[in-house]
C-alpha cells in the first residue's frame, strides 16, 4: 500500500534483525522456543515501532500504551525488540537465560524495561490484560492495552474467563493479537484440542473479530490503525502466521517449538535471513 511505502522496508528490515537476534540468543544459550520467536516477530516490530504509543525514554510514563507478552516463552523475540527499539543496551542480549540474568527465559516484570507483566504461565497474559484495560477506563485514561497470545495456549480456560469478562464490560481499549501458526508443543492445535471456529468463538463472546496475514506489515499497520474495529467491544486479531517464518528448514514444523539450532543450522538461518528469505 502506498500509504506505508516509507515504513515498510524499515519495518521489514527490523523484524529481519529481531528474528537474527532472537535465534542468536537461543543458540548461545542452549535454550529457548524458536519456532514461536521468529512467527510473533512481524507482530511485534509493527507493534513497538510504529503502533504502541510508547518511550523508552520514559518507559513508565502513565499514559503509555500496555504490552504483554502472554505466549511467554517467545522472550527472545520480545527482548531483541525491546533492545532494537532502545529500552535497554543490546549488550545485555547476551545474558539472555545464564544465571540470575535479568533476561529471564519468561518475561519477568520490573526485570528491565518495557515487560509490563510477568507471563510464562500459559493462559495468565490475556487475564491481566483484561484488569489493565479495566483500570485505564477507571481512571478515563487514554492508553490502550495489547496482549499477544498463542492459539495453543487458548486450549486454557482462564482465557475464555477474560474472554468473557472483555466482552460484557465492552473494553474497546483492548487488543488481543493471536499468533495463530496451527502448531503447539508436538503436534498442532487441530490435532490436540480444536480451536475452530475461531473468529466465531471470540464474536460469540461479544468481540469485534479481524484475520490478518501476520507476516503482512502492512495489513497489520492497517488493522491497527482501525482499532477498535467495532465500537464498543474489545478487538481480536488472528493473525495467521508460520511458525519458524524466515527460515525454510524451520518453518511449519512442531518440533521447533522447542529445538535449539546446531551450529550449522545457526549458520545456514542466518545467511537465509541474510538473503532476505521472509
Amino acid at each position: 500500500m502506498h500509504i506505508y511505502a516509507d515504513i515498510i522496508p524499515r519495518l521489514t528490515d527490523q523484524a529481519r534483525r529481531i528474528r537474527r537476534t532472537s535465534l542468536q540468543m537461543v543458540h548461545a544459550a542452549g535454550l529457548g522456543h524458536p519456532g514461536g520467536d521468529l512467527s510473533a516477530a512481524d507482530i511485534l516490530t509493527t507493534l513497538f515501532f510504529h503502533v504502541l504509543r510508547v518511550d523508552p525514554a520514559h518507559p513508565q510514563d502513565p499514559e503509555r500504551d500496555r504490552f504483554i507478552l502472554s505466549k511467554g516463552h517467545a522472550s527472545a523475540s520480545l527482548y531483541a525488540t525491546l533492545a532494537e527499539r532502545g529500552f535497554f543496551p543490546r549488550g545485555q542480549l547476551s545474558t539472555f537465560m545464564k544465571p540470575l540474568a535479568d533476561l529471564n527465559g519468561h518475561p519477568a516484570r520490573g526485570k528491565v524495561p518495557g515487560i509490563e507483566a510477568s507471563t510464562g504461565p500459559l493462559g495468565h497474559g490475556l487475564p491481566i490484560a483484561v484488569g489493565m484495560a479495566i483500570a485505564a477506563r477507571m481512571d478515563r485514561a487514554e492508553w490502550r492495552t495489547f496482549v499477544l497470545t498463542g492459539d495453543g495456549e487458548l486450549q486454557e480456560g482462564s482465557n475464555w474467563e477474560a474472554i468473557m469478562a472483555a466482552g460484557q464490560f465492552q473494553l474497546d481499549n483492548l487488543t488481543a493479537i493471536v499468533d495463530r501458526n496451527g502448531l503447539q508443543l508436538g503436534d498442532t492445535t487441530e490435532r490436540t484440542i480444536g480451536l475452530e471456529p475461531l473468529a466465531e468463538r471470540w464474536r460469540t463472546f461479544g468481540w469485534g473479530v479481524v484475520e490478518v496475514d501476520g507476516h503482512d506489515i502492512a495489513g497489520l499497520l492497517q488493522t491497527f490503525e482501525a482499532l477498535p474495529v467495532e465500537a464498543g467491544r474489545p478487538t481480536c486479531v488472528i493473525a495467521k502466521t508460520h511458525k519458524g517464518r524466515g527460515v525454510s528448514f524451520i518453518e511449519d514444523r512442531a518440533e521447533w517449538h522447542h529445538r535449539i539450532p546446531t551450529d550449522a543450522e545457526l549458520e545456514a538461518a542466518l545467511a537465509e535471513l541474510d538473503g532476505g528469505a521472509q
